[in-house]
């Protein structure tokens, strides 16, 4: 009896011991609690636990819960999180570099081309090289790209180029914000989680917001009636980051699940966005309320046009955004998007 009780007791002791061991890491994402794209990670996130025998697991926390969304970089190089899952256009004000990865606007034509270019084109690795230069030795840079084609939401009906002159709109910031002044509008730099009532009160008029899904499930559509769709350039990229010593005192076998969970996560949240999205478009269309407009041929061009001219404007403003831009031109060079 006394040997089976000292057995149970060294068994709850090495229990104990994994739980101790198991590490939980805090990675703030760009998404409100509430938001398709923050259920969409709180429903992935089993899945590294899993992986790796309960030995990590991976917490992810709305917009704004530790830090504000613009030095979440900071947070992570300091330890305050472990990771972020954000848009890298909102660190277009530390160097112009973050501007032209954060967004390529009117670059590539699908989501698929753009993380191919992120996770096997040299995207991955020229964000760690923004990174090195800015934050040297702090920040582990375990992927990019976007989840989508994002589709602008509007209040008023908006057929082409000429009907941005003068609106009100919410942009990310750099090359975004830089493309819609050269427009004629007038954006705004507005997180994402404040889209909602910043369309309410009428600050904005549209917004260049999230991907289809995500702006419905956000309920846009209760006040912007005139979405479209297919968006007329936009697809954030977005990263994934690790402080770089929690990154070291990853066991191999946890930095390569790691990797592998955030390659797969995206993956799949960029495939089910895609057909989500197209489930809700065709509701829409059938919606009286609500009218669904794609730019034609020929206003797309335009827009592409005054975008280009903004990217080699953006790319002069530092070395590391000259870079940027050709990274990302080489490769679409390489799949046939540019000659």
């Amino acid at each position: 009896m006394k040997r089976l009780a000292t057995l149970t007791m060294a068994a709850a002791l090495v229990a104990g011991a994994g739980i101790a061991d198991a590490k939980t890491l805090k990675f703030q994402t760009s998404s409100n609690a509430g938001d398709w794209a923050h259920t969409y990670m709180n429903n992935a996130a089993p899945l590294l636990e899993t992986m790796t025998g309960g030995s990590l697991k991976i917490e992810p926390l709305p917009t704004k819960s530790v830090v504000p969304h613009r030095e979440t970089i900071d947070a992570v190089a300091n330890g305050i999180l472990d990771g972020d899952f954000n848009a890298i256009a909102y660190f277009s004000g530390r160097d112009p570099a973050f501007a032209i990865m954060g967004d390529l606007i009117a670059g590539f034509d699908t989501a698929d081309q753009y993380q191919d270019y992120c996770m096997h084109g040299g995207g991955k690795e020229m964000l760690q090289k923004i990174y090195d230069s800015v934050l040297p030795g702090k920040i582990k840079v375990l992927g990019c790209g976007p989840y989508g084609k994002e589709a602008f939401v509007a209040k008023v009906p908006l057929y082409g180029v000429a009907d941005l002159k003068g609106l009100k709109l919410r942009s990310p910031e750099g090359l975004a914000a830089d493309v819609f002044r050269r427009a004629g509008a007038s954006p705004s730099s507005i997180p994402f989680s404040e889209v909602y009532t910043s369309l309410e009160k009428g600050i904005v008029d549209a917004a260049d917001a999230s991907v289809y899904i995500n702006n419905h499930a956000s309920g846009f559509h209760k006040i912007a009636k005139y979405p479209l769709y297919p968006g007329i350039h936009s697809m954030a990229n977005l990263q994934t980051i690790i402080n770089k010593r929690v990154w070291d005192g990853l066991s191999a076998q946890e930095q390569a699940a790691l990797e592998t969970w955030a390659y797969a996560t995206w993956q799949r949240k960029l495939r089910d966005a895609t057909i989500e999205g197209l489930a809700q478009v065709e509701k829409d269309r059938a919606n009286p309320d609500i009218t669904v407009i794609d730019w034609s041929f020929e206003e797309r061009k335009k827009f592409r046009e005054i975008a280009v001219e903004a990217w080699y404007a953006m790319a002069e403003k530092s070395p590391l955004a000259k870079e940027a831009l050709d990274s990302n031109i080489s490769y679409m060079k390489k799949i046939g998007l540019l000659d």
